[in-house]
């Protein structure tokens, strides 16, 4: 089922305490969610994305799968007493196959313990217990025993540390160990933003990896204060989880790195970072995924009095780069960074924060999830409706590898900072390209059994000629290719909301070529308690040389789901956009499939072709 259900089952016990009382009000710490407060209308409210039965949810956590019960596991952060952030808990749920979702109706964890009384926050998943047998479950989580924290605040030493609980019943109750905490602070010879979030994996081109290749290296994320964010990088033994020796911080970058606009700004403090290594099946790179707190303000765009939608949110970003070890210089050192920078971009353009990922054993791939936020609504709205946030579809990610690349749309190769550039080894002019590749994972074909769906197939596309299907629901899938032709000034797909497809009622995916942006413009609305700002990503085709010497750039692709409020758009499987749309009708229309060019080049070559665009309306578990 999906995660807006909740089945009729047993709560899972916590062992370590009694369930919370809760007031009329649910005032608990700070947090005020009146149960008789006016909701707002149901048409906002997801149905295939996981949400936590109500209240407050933020970051995924302890993901994995575990064999024994053929299951996959998602925890998350949840208020389970309010519809603001605070009793920070895990919220839990099991899924065959990471589309639909069972959902316990009470937190497996809560903040109860001495060193976890302020917040049992965000963490991972080993389906293991502490000395590596298979058959239970241990989940490693930052317990916090003082707030607040943030990286602009000074960091009061043993707020935060890391500790385990364990399930020997497939995650139906979770006992916390006797040895916590197994870490009582960060490292003491740095003066640090942050420190949580543990992540345990291998690295491939760690310090410690060469000669012993199944080596674990436990990162937690935070930063240097008035130096740089980073991920502390401690080995950890797998024949013993509490055994964790640091090594040093990954990377020293410096404050607010930003390499270009297709890189974005690393801030000053990490957090959930996520280090994984990639491969396109005979070559590899080391990448790391997170989360940028600190992030400087750009200049404002506006286009027809609009804001851009991130001027109006944290300043944060969700970001992934690819490090390279490197080589100590003393070997007996903890202060020197394990690695150093060579590309990096968005994992996500919009309103997506706090990625977590595990290695699936099952699919043999990297997952992710994310948390999709609310900040796009006001205080006021986001009360009435009950729920606040909610987790991603799941994504794959990959190395992927581009050959005999010739040029970008625009810019030059060596400007474009998320991508690796490789000259030919044989003076050809041609480039070897390598970046993350980002795509929806495939098990979600599933959600289309049952939906309606429509194809259109060649279509020539200009400015006076446009093409729409007809959408029923605010549920759908949406696949189209085209081939955007050099006169070509924008290209792309409106979803209107109203039924005489007013271009100020419509949700507007489209690409620029001329500045290499893709840009979804959503609906105008009489309501100024919701962000109704314009998102953007630099995002640009690559020209390759065919074997008989002929150029073609690539198809312009783009994959996009909707349910609801949540827009999750896929951009040629690396330029990714999630953002929500708040139409207070639950009708959509169309999709509308147009182009645009020059008016000097009417009458010669459509602006743009629509090879292919698959419609599923009515998607879901």
């Amino acid at each position: 089922m999906s995660g807006t259900e909740t089945p009729d089952m047993d709560a899972p016990i916590q062992k370590s305490r009694q369930k919370p009382t809760r007031s009329e009000s649910h005032d608990v710490i700070g947090i005020s969610y009146h149960k008789n407060a006016p909701r707002i209308p149901t048409q906002w409210r997801p149905s295939f994305h996981f949400l936590a039965p109500a209240g407050w949810m933020n970051d995924p956590c302890g993901l994995g799968y575990d064999p024994a019960t053929d299951l996959y596991h998602l925890s998350f952060q949840w208020n389970p007493h309010g519809n603001d952030w605070g009793n920070m808990s895990w919220g839990h749920a099991t899924s065959p196959d990471l589309v639909s979702w069972t959902t316990y109706k009470d937190p497996i964890l809560t903040p109860t313990a001495d060193y976890d009384c302020r917040g049992v926050f965000t963490g991972c998943l080993r389906s293991t217990d502490i000395s590596g047998n298979a058959g239970s479950l241990t989940a490693i989580y930052t317990s916090v025993s003082n707030l607040p924290l943030h990286y602009t605040l000074p960091y009061v030493t043993g707020s935060e540390s890391l500790s385990i609980a364990i399930s020997e019943d497939g995650g139906m109750t979770w006992e916390r160990q006797d040895c916590n905490p197994i870490l009582t602070g960060p490292p003491g010879q740095f003066n640090v933003t942050g420190w949580r979030d543990p992540c345990i994996t291998t690295w491939a081109e760690g310090p410690l990896s060469k000669g012993s290749p199944l080596t674990l290296y436990g990162f937690i994320s935070g930063g240097v204060v008035g130096q740089t964010p980073t991920a502390f990088v401690y080995t950890v033994d797998p024949n013993d989880l509490r055994k964790w020796e640091f090594l040093g911080p990954l990377v020293d970058v410096g404050l607010n790195l930003r390499p270009s606009r297709w890189s974005g700004d690393f801030g000053a403090n990490w957090e959930v970072a996520n280090m994984m290594t990639l491969s396109d099946g005979n070559v590899y790179r080391d990448f790391i995924i997170l989360g940028a707190e600190g992030c400087l303000p750009s200049e404002d765009a506006i286009k027809n009095g609009v804001r851009e939608a991130g001027s109006k949110r944290e300043p944060r970003g969700q970001l992934w780069m690819s490090v390279k070890a490197s080589e100590k210089q003393n070997s007996n050192s903890t202060d020197e960074a394990l690695a150093s920078y060579a590309f990096s971009g968005f994992f996500d353009h919009g309103c997506y924060y706090a990625a977590n990922s595990f290695w699936d054993v099952q699919a043999s791939q990297q997952i992710v999830f994310g948390w999709i936020t609310e900040e796009d609504l006001s205080d006021s709205l986001r009360h009435r409706q009950g729920f606040s946030g909610l987790t991603s579809l799941p994504r794959v990610v990959e190395l992927m590898t581009l050959n005999n690349v010739k040029k970008a749309r625009n810019s030059s190769l060596s400007s474009i900072t998320s991508i690796e550039v490789i000259p030919d080894a044989h003076g050809t002019g041609n480039f070897t390209v390598h970046t993350m590749k980002i795509s929806p994972d495939s098990r979600l074909s599933r959600l289309r059994e049952g939906a309606q769906k429509s194809q259109l197939v060649d279509i020539p596309l200009s400015t006076t000629a446009k093409v729409m299907t007809a959408l029923q629901s605010t549920k759908w899938e949406i696949k189209a290719e085209f081939s955007v032709g050099q006169s070509c000034t924008r290209v792309g797909i409106k979803i209107p909301h109203t039924s005489d497809s007013q271009d100020q009622k419509c949700t507007t995916l489209s690409w620029t070529p001329d500045s290499e942006t893709f840009t979804i413009d959503r609906p105008h609305l009489d309501n100024t308690e919701v962000n109704q700002g314009f998102e953007t990503a630099p995002h640009t085709l690559f020209t390759f040389l065919d074997e008989q010497g002929q150029e073609i750039e690539e198809t312009l692709r783009v994959r996009a789901f909707f349910d609801a409020s949540v827009l999750e758009v896929f951009v040629n499987d690396r330029t990714v956009i999630s953002t929500r749309i708040y139409y207070p009708e639950d009708h959509c229309f169309g999709p509308i499939f147009f182009a645009e060019a020059d008016t000097a080049e009417k009458g010669a070559q459509p602006a743009a072709v629509l090879m292919k665009a698959d419609v599923w309306d009515g998607i879901g578990v």
